[in-house]
């Protein structure tokens, strides 16, 4: 009795040889072309499921000049917020049948423009999760890198699709938060000055003291890190107020740390607030109030919003997703002195 199954896989030279057309044609059908005349496509077909033909995904790939690779580049991957909308444009893109190639940058502007440019050409497509670069050099990654999506970062001009956490609003209601506790005199530990979204929030502040006369908010540049965090402690218990807004929750939480070592009792003496809600904020000590913002939704919606481009649809209109408070045990009212 003859097996019908090939001793060894099935080639494309096997299927062309015997539906009676050239290898090309083969290749043609198989990468659903539609130059190829629909009763010789069927044969080939035919043919190709007989022989129990699977075409290389490699050699499909590159003669449909895909990769079903997109590239992500974050400014710094040991922050738990741009792990998170790696891990949404990661489980979607998979969905689809891509893959992930991760660049970190390491929070350097000079960096920025090539590691985006060079993971562009070995992908089909680009996430720019919160670039630093400055508005010109990022027109000239869009024009040198589409299709691309930009996370948390505005560029109103850019017929490119844009996913972005309202960090004003989530200032709003961080401030809000605090000045119903009686605070009137805030300190800000920013984060890098050329943050888009660092200036979202320095936004948010400035209207915010507006909207509440005789609040005060001093600001400082400090950094993103725990260790930045911990370092701010002189600079915090030296402005003499009574509640700290930082950039991140990674500056929140070293800030914490340092004032459980010098005795500074929070949020009796002083309340601290964070952005992100980063899974270590609810086991802090005390737990640590904060604005939880859809990381994962980010990383998923930029996925469908590039998909669509890659896919030959147009550029969405930029999409700003909100935040919400999580008060926890490190604000309370503030202290009278």
């Amino acid at each position: 009795m003859t097996s019908t199954t090939p001793s060894k896989p099935t080639t494309i030279g096997d299927v062309a040889t015997v539906a009676g057309v050239s290898r090309a044609t083969v290749s043609r059908v198989m990468n659903g072309l539609s130059t190829v005349d629909p009763a010789i496509a069927d044969r080939v077909r035919a043919v190709a499921e007989r022989l129990q033909y699977r075409p290389s995904e490699t050699a499909r790939n590159l003669s449909l000049g895909r990769t079903h690779t997109v590239a992500v580049v974050v400014p710094d991957l040991g922050n738990p917020m741009f792990q998170a909308i790696l891990r949404g444009v990661t489980r979607a893109a998979a969905e689809d049948g891509y893959r992930v190639l991760v660049g970190d940058t390491q929070e350097s502007e000079s960096a920025e423009m090539d590691a985006a440019i060079e993971a562009r050409r070995r992908c089909d497509a680009l996430v720019l999760c919160a670039p630093r670069m400055d508005d010109e050099h990022l027109s000239e990654v869009i024009a040198a890198a589409a299709p691309l999506v930009l996370v948390n970062r505005a560029m109103p001009d850019a017929d490119v699709p844009q996913v972005a956490t309202d960090y004003g609003q989530t200032v709003d209601l961080i401030i809000d938060h605090l000045v119903s506790l009686g605070h009137r005199h805030l300190v800000y530990l920013g984060g890098p000055v050329a943050s888009a979204s660092n200036r979202l929030r320095i936004a948010g502040l400035d209207r915010a003291e507006t909207r509440h006369p005789g609040l005060r908010i001093d600001r400082h540049t400090i950094g993103t890190s725990l260790d930045d965090g911990w370092s701010s402690s002189d600079i915090v218990l030296d402005s003499g107020a009574t509640a700290v807004v930082a950039f991140n929750d990674l500056l929140a939480l070293g800030l914490l740390s340092r004032l459980r070592e010098i005795g500074v009792a929070v949020p009796a003496q002083l309340s601290v607030v964070g952005v992100d809600d980063i899974p270590y904020a609810r086991f802090s000590e005390p737990t640590l109030t904060t604005v939880s913002v859809p990381q994962d939704e980010l990383g998923v919606t930029a996925w469908r919003r590039l998909q669509a481009v890659i896919d030959g649809g147009p550029a969405a209109g930029p999409l700003w997703l909100e935040g919400t408070l999580q008060a926890r045990e490190s604000t309370g009212p503030a202290p009278q002195r």
